[in-house]
């Protein structure tokens, strides 16, 4: 076989532009958004001043924007919304604390399920909302049980990027390959229609979770280690009407009970009071007291007092149901470095800030110091406020929510959330509607049933996602009508012309799963479709197993944490190194290429 002659010049520019484009992707200074933005743009103005005229007649330009309506980004913003309206109603928080009470009988058997169960729920939605869902309460079990939180995380994040592999709408990645290749001409897949290869690699793999992966991780040590004996100085507000007022301060402790520790009373903005046992409390005094946070929830039930940031006047009351918790400063929040005054928690996220553990020190709100305190990643903060907005924090990412001191959002919508999103996969399964009608359907009804607010679907959208599956749609399409799609299909078959089919395709599989660690997934899928129909053209050979093999290696994000959201998201909150992907991902990316290989040989005789 000859080397393939050059192609035309648009065709070497858009794969000169690809190259860029992969570069840019995978650079971690360069926001996501604006590299997908660059591109889009590129590419638009670039047919625009140089136009192009192939086969099928003249490039517009103008279609290249066609990408923001395309069925698969819709499909993935509409799921995204679904994602969030379970996770706004706390239809998953049951599964978690089975979860988490299993974990007190048998962590072996607790991680084997975890594992199952985590990849379950993500061949049916986004797994994000699933890893930080599973973080908060597997560092709570793990830690309980005198375990080791380093085996476990890793494990998990990786399960569901395994089950996200099992359906069309398991990830963007999937939508995607299963649009582009329908929009070229070949049979769309149903949902289920390679479950069953993945379902056989998958098991393999999660054993390997289960059994290898754990003696392979160091120990780490996670920012929020420690969750049980942790104190916190805070300021007990006694306020009008509450029967201790003219009560003595002997009263009141004995009334809180044995450890009530009583450092001292703050009467007004510049007066404080030793705390004597014949003290009388008096309306708005502020009791500085020293607890853990279970404790200090324990103290304002029994005193019917009111927790405040420090014995200064406090800003306005929040309104609705107050909540305590702690958060822990990721290695990857915005937050990190920034002065506690700066970070204005109050006007970011509506939360009061009560106190500060730094690595076994704790500054109180009552000090000048912590103003001018560094945040710093594994920085545990007690803050409290309204419910709804400890749960917009959890899903943020700027913040870990520790699941001990949330109450769980689990809210009479649950199960009509629940049953939405069921109706969502039965509709497009069955094939009476496809996913990106049945997921819009589903978000009306979502939204129309109070289930999630408009306000709460916006967050729940992603502007780095929608830019970079449009950025990547527009590539792909000019790489096939530009001819460098098949020009790259016909290198790769010179490069593999010693090969068999079958190496042919398992060859292309690995390269998209190098790819896909070092730059995103969807650039790869988008990119790595055309070529793959290509490929099976030249050879003569059924479109499907090539496809198959690109959706397959573009899921395999295991080896970088880079690779994927969810395992910074992991890696931040376990603590974890780089090499640890390296050493646990390398393995199980070589495990899934093999068994994934095999199959599609197998099933499709090649």
């Amino acid at each position: 076989m000859d080397f393939p002659q050059v192609p035309n010049t648009h065709a070497l520019v858009m794969l000169l532009m690809t190259g860029v484009a992969l570069f840019l992707f995978s650079r971690e200074k360069i926001h996501l958004e604006s590299s997908s933005l660059a591109i889009l743009v590129m590419v638009v103005v670039g047919f625009q001043l140089f136009p192009f005229e192939g086969a099928r007649g003249a490039i517009e330009p103008m279609t290249f924007f066609y990408g923001f309506g395309h069925e698969a980004l819709i499909a993935v913003c509409a799921l995204m919304i679904a994602g969030e309206a379970l996770v706004r109603t706390g239809a998953l928080e049951p599964v978690a604390r089975r979860l988490a009470r299993l974990w007190r009988w048998s962590p072996k058997l607790a991680l084997l399920l975890t594992l199952i169960i985590a990849a379950i729920l993500s061949a049916f939605m986004n797994n994000t909302p699933i890893v930080v869902l599973m973080l908060p309460m597997l560092i709570g079990a793990v830690a309980r049980s005198k375990g080791s939180a380093s085996g476990v995380l890793l494990p998990m994040g990786f399960a569901t990027l395994l089950g996200g592999m099992g359906t069309t709408i398991g990830t963007s990645t999937n939508l995607l390959v299963v649009s582009v290749a329908a929009d070229m001409g070949m049979e769309r897949f149903a949902m289920f229609d390679f479950m069953i290869p993945v379902v056989l690699a998958a098991s393999v793999a999660i054993i390997y979770l289960w059994l290898v992966a754990p003696h392979m991780i160091p120990k780490r040590t996670p920012p929020m280690a420690d969750l049980s004996n942790r104190e916190f100085e805070a300021h007990l507000l006694i306020p009008s009407g509450n029967p201790l007022v003219g009560r003595s301060l002997a009263h009141l402790i004995h009334k809180a009970g044995e450890g009530f520790r009583v450092k001292r009373i703050f009467r007004d903005e510049h007066q404080f009071i030793s705390p004597l046992p014949d003290v009388v409390i008096r309306e708005d005094d502020k009791i500085q007291v020293s607890a853990t946070v279970d404790m200090l929830k324990e103290y304002q039930a029994l005193l019917g007092a009111r927790l405040t940031a420090g014995p200064e006047p406090s800003s306005t009351p929040h309104e609705g149901h107050i909540q305590l918790a702690e958060v822990v400063v990721t290695g990857g929040s915005q937050l990190r470095g920034l002065k506690v005054a700066d970070a204005r928690l109050e006007e970011r996220y509506g939360l009061d800030l009560l106190a500060v553990h730094c690595g076994g020190d704790v500054v109180s709100a009552s000090t000048a110091e912590l103003s001018r305190r560094q945040l710093r990643a594994s920085d545990v903060l007690l803050v409290q406020g309204r419910s709804e907005n400890i749960r917009t924090l959890k899903m943020g990412g700027e913040l870990l929510v520790l699941d001990n001191t949330a109450d769980s959002p689990h809210t009479r919508k649950a199960p009509l959330a629940l049953f939405i999103m069921v109706a969502i996969v039965a509709l497009a399964a069955l094939g009476i509607m496809p996913i990106a009608m049945s997921a819009m359907l589903g978000c009306m009804a979502l939204i129309g049933t109070g289930c999630i607010r408009w306000q709460q679907a916006n967050r729940a959208l992603s502007a780095q996602v929608i830019l970079i599956i449009v950025a990547s749609l527009a590539l792909g399409s000019a790489l096939m009508k530009t001819g460098g799609a098949e020009y790259l299909a016909q290198v790769f078959l010179y490069l593999t012309s010693r090969l068999s089919p079958a190496w042919i395709l398992s060859s292309l599989m690995l390269l998209m799963a190098i790819l896909t660690n070092v730059v995103s997934n969807n650039a790869a899928a988008v990119v790595g479709t055309p070529i793959a129909i290509s490929i099976a053209q030249e050879l003569g050979l059924p479109l499907e197993p090539f496809v198959l093999s690109v959706l397959f290696g573009a899921n395999l994000s295991f080896i970088t944490p880079m690779a994927y959201k969810t395992n910074l998201l992991v890696m931040n909150a376990g603590g974890y190194k780089f090499n640890d992907f390296v050493r646990v991902g390398t393995p199980l990316t070589l495990l899934m290429w093999v068994v994934l290989s095999l199959v599609l040989t197998f099933a499709y005789q090649l």
